[in-house]
């Protein structure tokens, strides 16, 4: 049916509960029967390797999940033979039609245990953190998952030789050089052609010494990179009084966590030992001679192509005297600072099941880790086996993917799509097990240590991706609280998600809202806006504390509306109180054009769906004025279809993300489309010729078996850097079909 390459086939991904390991030629389906004895790879299977995952990066650098998809859907996939509905036009039986072929091919795609796998790669600096948390402590990957990583990171090269962030970014240094340690780390020569081209674009552009602090960082630690030169991480600001407004309790979580482990290696300057390779490498990315370089001058150098932010003088004071402090540290001081780092640092594994917050603080904790305890510590043998748990193969080679996997995100987002007409009542084994899913994902305890290490209270969330990594999400929870009401209504499953449970779902949503009336994304807002002042990376903005966004907003006002159809007498006012808060933080983020910015996808398509949809929702309903609520959203409908292209579809790129304004692709994307389209229907748009057109773009772009092609990168996390959702390509066009049968289609 589709062309799966014969290596492909070697590949085979296990999941147990949501638990994604890619194995190759596995004798078991048993993950951790896998992790014991995984280097069976010969010489033949790698020449294969090299045949059967060559990827053309200048037409579209994201892959299209081929090696999964493919291998799935050829292992079982068959036409959907039951009774398909008929309408009463047969331009609309067209779209009942691709509905149905949708949600049958995306049916096959799921897991046994309920979930949707897919890739959540894109950021490229990512995997050469793990690939140096490997080399430090001699634990190297087994040869096949080496060879694969290689094939990744060359296929991901760009045309001028460099690498970007991310795989559709232009190159930087922070890219580069990265990818380019991370090939000789792997065993590539030197004197590889497609490094020797590298390592002039990194000398071209000034040499390693640019490189953004993320990567000096990265450097330091394999002593390719003096410590000296690096901003000191001041590790006893965790000693400070909890109530200072700078303290890093305060951080949003994904920088804290990040900046935690960070700093114990800066404590103990961790460095690899000097050998033939690293002084090879000295050489090889710095356009002067490495003894010779004045390393406190480096701080603050950073190559032009690299700089997103740039540092506030507060932040250059703060440095001032931060580094000045290293100079006359007390010691005992600095021992107290680490322990406690440390204590934290194991707080974390053991809350995560050592999975971590993300990709970057697993490969440092990791190195963290190793440094006390040791390889052969079980605390870093338990890092170890989780670092698969982060890896992805795709047509072009094994990536790291930007958490351990979306799981519960996508399958909360799939259950609602099909739900959304009664055509989902079709594939009622696929809704049950997606219910099945979301029911065991729901964090039902709560850690021991979660109010000393500073977590928000988790019984009754959801999590952006496991129960295991157990980090609960204001609109994780809102998503899943939402898809449970969806199957409850459906009457497709009796319910394992009882009233209790919905309940405390909903207190932990009402828990997260910000005094702004906006909800953030896994904490409440613990510091004001200035300590962005105080961002010390150049290549992310608004990493200093957990905002509010006009996404996670709707999510949680859209949630708590149906829980007021659903449970009208709970918590009535403290409720409607929240909703109409939240609406009027939504209304407060539109900008003047009709679009509101979106934080977390590609991206004014993305976040005025989220905002129309609550809006939409809410009037009527006595939240607040309607007359104003229709204003904002004919200004909405006016935004898109202004922006509507003449193949009836929508596209931006990433652009519009990192650049605050919108972008247009160059052609019409699957996945803006489908956001833009569920926003004049949720509008209930008076033009339905501009839904038509929208419409026949998606049934135009359906493949023959019901799936649509991988188009343009359409996830984002900090302005600048893009991440894939590789499922968002089947659920947001099924979900547009879905409202279109619903909402138009006579039968």
């Amino acid at each position: 049916m589709l062309n799966v390459k014969p290596s492909w086939k070697s590949w085979q991904l296990l999941t147990e509960k949501g638990r994604q390991i890619w194995a190759f030629k596995p004798g078991s389906n048993d993950i951790n029967e896998h992790l014991q004895n995984v280097d069976n790879v010969t010489d033949q299977d790698i020449a294969q390797f090299v045949q059967d995952f060559k990827f053309d990066k200048s037409g579209n650098p994201n892959s299209g999940d081929k090696v999964f998809r493919h291998t799935a859907i050829n292992a079982k996939f068959q036409e959907f033979a039951g009774l398909i509905p008929q309408a009463k036009k047969p331009e609309e039986q067209k779209a009942i039609d691709a509905l149905i072929k949708g949600i049958n091919y995306f049916s096959y795609l799921q897991s046994e245990d309920g979930h949707w796998p897919g890739d959540y790669g894109g950021p490229l600096f990512l995997l050469p953190g793990l690939l140096i948390a490997a080399y430090l402590s001699d634990t190297p990957f087994p040869k096949a998952h080496r060879e694969m990583m290689k094939i990744y990171l060359f296929n991901q090269q760009n045309e001028d030789d460099g690498w970007g962030m991310h795989i559709e970014g232009e190159s930087t240094m922070f890219g580069t050089v990265m990818q380019y340690v991370s090939l000789r780390l792997l065993g590539v020569d030197k004197n590889h052609e497609q490094l020797v081209k590298a390592r002039a674009w990194i000398k071209n552009n000034g040499g390693a010494t640019g490189i953004p602090s993320w990567g000096k960082f990265y450097l330091a630690v394999l002593n390719l990179y003096d410590w000296q030169g690096f901003n000191s991480l001041f590790p006893e600001m965790w000693l400070f009084p909890k109530w200072l407004p700078v303290h890093p309790w305060r951080y949003w979580c994904h920088t804290r966590m990040v900046y935690l482990p960070m700093a114990y290696c800066y404590a103990q300057r961790i460095k690899a030992p000097e050998n033939e390779l690293i002084l090879s490498l000295r050489e090889e990315i710095y356009s002067e001679d490495f003894a010779s370089i004045d390393w406190p001058k480096q701080r603050n150098a950073v190559c032009e192509k690299d700089c997103y932010t740039t540092p506030s003088g507060v932040l250059k004071w703060m440095n001032l005297f931060t580094n000045n402090y290293e100079k006359f540290k007390c010691a005992w001081l600095r021992k107290k600072s680490t322990d406690y780092i440390l204590k934290y640092l194991n707080a974390e594994d053991e809350q995560t099941n050592y999975i971590n917050i993300g990709p970057v603080n697993q490969a440092i904790n990791s190195i963290c880790i190793w440094h006390v305890y040791g390889r052969e510590s079980e605390q870093f043998k338990k890092h170890v086996a989780r670092w698969f748990d982060y890896l992805w193969v795709a047509e072009d080679g094994m990536k790291m993917n930007g958490y351990n996997g979306s799981q519960l995100w996508d399958a909360a987002f799939a259950t609602r799509a099909m739900l959304e007409s009664d055509m989902g009542k079709l594939f009622p084994e696929t809704i049950a097990k997606s219910y099945q899913f979301i029911e065991q994902s729901q964090i039902q305890t709560e850690h021991s240590t979660h109010a000393e290490f500073f977590r928000h209270p988790m019984i009754g969330s959801w999590p952006f991706s496991t129960p295991d990594n157990g980090w609960p999400v204001a609109d994780c929870t809102a998503e899943g609280l939402s898809a449970t009401l969806a199957v409850h209504h459906s009457g497709l499953v009796k319910p394992a998600i009882d009233e209790q449970r919905i309940k405390q779902a909903v207190d932990v949503i009402l828990s997260y809202q910000n005094t702004d009336g906006g909800w953030a994304t896994y904490e409440l807002m613990r510091a004001p806006k200035w300590l962005e002042k105080l961002n010390p990376s150049e290549v992310f903005a608004d990493i200093m504390i957990d905002y509010s966004w006009t996404e996670c907003t709707a999510a949680c006002v859209i949630s708590l509306l149906e829980i007021q159809d659903t449970y009208p007498a709970y918590k009535t006012d403290e409720i409607r109180q929240a909703i109409s808060a939240g609406i009027k933080f939504i209304l407060k983020q539109q900008k003047p054009d009709g679009s509101w910015y979106g934080g977390w996808a590609v991206c004014f398509t993305y976040a005025t769906w989220f905002g129309v949809e609550a809006i939409s929702k809410a009037k009527g309903k006595g939240y607040y004025d309607d007359a104003d609520l229709m204003a904002s959203i004919n200004r909405a409908c006016s935004f898109l279809v202004g922006k509507q292209k003449m193949d009836g579809g929508w596209g931006e790129t990433f652009e519009s993300c990192s650049k605050l304004v919108y972008t247009e692709a160059a052609t019409s994307q699957v996945v803006n489309t489908a956001w833009a389209l569920l926003t004049l229907m949720a509008a209930d748009f008076d033009d339905k010729k501009v839904i038509e057109t929208g419409i026949n773009l998606l049934l135009n772009r359906q493949t023959d078996i019901g799936d649509w092609s991988q188009e343009n990168i359409s996830g984002v996390f900090n302005y600048n850097c893009m991440i894939t959702y590789a499922n968002y390509r089947n659920i947001f066009p099924v979900w547009a079909l879905s409202r279109y049968c619903r909402q138009y289609v006579q039968r």
